[in-house]
């Protein structure tokens, strides 16, 4: 089992035919991945790499392939409207990598997702990871920017704000022979799709995921929301770890939404909130995995 996409995920890439589109699209197809529709505009009828087909519309494409997933790599002035059109064509998943999305424009996405069922994972993300065993024709799941090698199919699920740390944890694991059922990466920005607790939730419910790595950053509180539901109703082990100690408030810390802007939202505040809720807490990211471990 897994949470939100498994190796058999009909995938789309709006935006296949740009510079990063392009590069992350052969990458996930040499992992396994199921990418099964391309769109560009005003490139509808040609093919990517002489094995994907391009369609001019998300809706076309999700009609032609059965594609249920998009990848967004869409310029920042566009990738509002591109996330608008997946949930449009009743996609049931659009994962958005576009980093520097003005946050103007996201208000306006959450507003109007209020009317649809499509699950949004980012902005400014490295997208979900679910690894295959490598025995079967579909290998595993990559959608985003995350390096496949790095990864082992298991039971451990991680989600995290931080791409590299969302790395680091997952080298971690694997290293020690220890697998991963979906690794999450749900992006930095201030207003975002799926948050820590949305995700938490689903490793909560799902059978094949034995332990949850918790990785959060100052800004916002939804490290702090999650801790308190963990608290009175995850049935798994939890390990977390908190970026940001000795960020100066009001100064932005890398992602947009990585900035103190209350008492909440410090990594002091966040830390506590895990504390209290039972969550064994990693002193540094290299430890996160073997906090983890400790706990299994």
């Amino acid at each position: 089992m897994s949470i939100l996409v498994t190796p058999q995920t009909r995938v789309l890439v709006q935006g296949i035919t740009g510079r990063y589109g392009a590069l992350h699209t052969k990458l996930s197809l040499e992992y396994g991945t199921q990418i099964v529709a391309g769109v560009t505009p005003g490139k509808g009828g040609t093919r990517f790499e002489d094995k994907v087909p391009i369609f001019n519309t998300v809706k076309e494409a999700a009609r032609e392939t059965g594609a249920t997933v998009s990848v967004i790599f869409v310029p920042p002035p566009f990738a509002a409207d591109a996330i608008l059109e997946a949930a449009d064509a009743e996609l049931e998943l659009a994962v958005c990598i576009t980093e520097g999305i003005p946050v103007q424009d996201m208000i306006k996405v959450k507003r109007a997702m209020q009317t649809k069922t499509m699950r949004i994972l980012g902005p400014n993300c490295p997208g979900i990871v679910t690894p295959g065993d490598g025995k079967d024709s579909h290998g595993g799941c990559r959608i985003g920017i995350s390096p496949g090698y790095i990864h082992k199919k298991g039971h451990i699920g991680v989600v995290s704000r931080s791409g590299t740390l969302t790395y680091e944890a997952v080298w971690q694991l694997t290293q020690r022979g220890v697998g991963q059922s979906t690794c999450v990466g749900v992006g930095g920005d201030p207003v975002h799709g799926l948050s820590h607790l949305d995700v938490v939730k689903m490793f909560n419910a799902d059978h094949d995921t034995h332990g949850i790595i918790l990785i959060g950053e100052i800004g916002g509180t939804d490290e702090i929301e999650a801790a308190q539901w963990i608290k009175g109703y995850c049935k798994k082990p939890v390990a977390g770890f908190i970026a940001g100690a000795t960020a100066p408030p009001g100064r932005r810390m890398g992602h947009a939404g990585a900035i103190v802007d209350s008492v909440a939202s410090t990594a002091a505040a966040k830390l506590i909130a895990l504390k209290e809720a039972g969550i064994a807490v990693a002193a540094t990211p290299s430890e996160i995995a073997e906090t983890l471990l400790e706990l299994i």
